[in-house]
């Protein structure tokens, strides 16, 4: 048997109060298998007493259930008691306090519309979880370009409370974005350390409330601020957001390999800016066809749907009210509404 199987039988194993698993965490050590005997070597950062047995007796119950493991030997090594970061490989040891569900939404390239695409799915999600009386967030993590505090129309600086910042509020939802904290015309010119520290404050030093589900808007692109978001915040999947031409989807699927090398589960691929409809009812392709359904049949995931080109869009985001709630009748409107429940479903299943 090879030790790739016993790799994916440790996969299952999640670390406890995470949905993220042990491997993706980076705190296996070391894997061998001879003669039916399983041994397993993790080294963990915590001082949760609780944390080292939970995790053996779940790498025992996980190994047991593979036919040619007759026998399990798991060490569990901590490493100093210190408080885990992401620069160790370690798992932290809390994920966004009062965050149930994350959902990050990626595209790979800049000029899909992701950031657009992530404010009004935020926004159908809050229309959708207010029935159930629950609230749902966004984080907006393109560090060098901010763009949801202008789509939600709003301004000003969050409140400090201690060491904490709150999210501010708008349109039924919790927000927190780099463009709150500087000046609209100061541009952030930061190397990767800073990155990483800025995404580490906006996951442990914000007070977001009790949320069902929090947006995560990525930065375009795979350097250190999608590698430092995926290893510092629990996801519970990513969502790729595409157009619908080659120059697209060929760097939404690069990105979907960063993301699945972390072991983030891709949710589903969505095709923004997927058809012009005429006022006739007939649809013109201007970015070509098929492109997003294509990439998610590539990636084996789900293809969650099409977002049309519409000025309208373009419009509510400028000014600050997103098409979900500025026309909720609209094909647009309900398009994101549509991809929404789905995810939804997904994270909660």
């Amino acid at each position: 048997m090879s030790l790739e199987k016993i790799k994916q039988a440790l996969s299952t194993v999640k670390y406890p109060g995470f949905s993220r698993d042990i491997v993706s965490f980076g705190i296996v050590r070391s894997v061998d298998f001879e003669n039916g005997k399983a041994s397993v070597s993790i080294a963990i950062s915590t001082s949760d007493a609780s944390i080292p047995p939970a995790i053996r007796d779940s790498v025992e119950v996980a190994l047991k259930a593979v036919p040619e493991v007759s026998e399990v030997d798991v060490t569990v090594v901590l490493s100093g008691g210190k408080k885990p970061s992401q620069n160790d490989g370690s798992a932290p040891t809390e994920g966004i306090p009062g965050v149930k569900h994350v959902i990050a939404v990626s595209s790979g390239k800049g000029g899909v519309g992701k950031s657009t695409f992530a404010v009004n799915l935020a926004c159908a999600f809050a229309d959708i979880l207010e029935a159930e009386g629950k609230k749902a967030g966004i984080m907006d993590c393109d560090i060098y370009g901010p763009s949801v505090p202008l789509m939600l129309g709003l301004s000003g600086r969050p409140f400090v409370e201690g060491e904490s910042l709150i999210p501010m509020d708008g349109h039924k939802l919790s927000v927190m974005s780099m463009g709150f904290l500087v000046d609209e015309d100061t541009p952030v010119v930061w190397r990767g350390p800073m990155v990483m520290k800025t995404i580490q404050q906006f996951s442990q030093n914000v007070k977001w409330g009790e949320l069902e589900l929090l947006v995560v808007d990525l930065p375009p692109g795979t350097g250190d601020a999608q590698l430092s978001l995926v290893q510092t915040i629990p996801l519970s999947g990513a969502v790729l957001v595409t157009t619908p031409q080659p120059a697209a989807t060929q760097v939404a699927k690069r990105g979907a390999r960063m993301l699945e090398k972390t072991n983030v589960k891709i949710l589903g691929v969505a095709e923004n800016m997927s058809y012009l409809e005429a006022p006739d009812g007939s649809r013109q392709n201007i970015f070509g066809e098929g492109g997003g359904e294509q990439t998610a049949k590539d990636l084996a995931t789900e293809f969650l749907g099409q977002i049309p080109l519409d000025q309208a869009i373009r419009e509510g985001g400028d000014a600050g009210m997103p098409i979900v709630l500025a026309n909720p009748e609209s094909q647009a409107a309900k398009a994101f509404v549509s991809i929404a429940r789905t995810l939804l479903d997904k994270v909660r299943s």
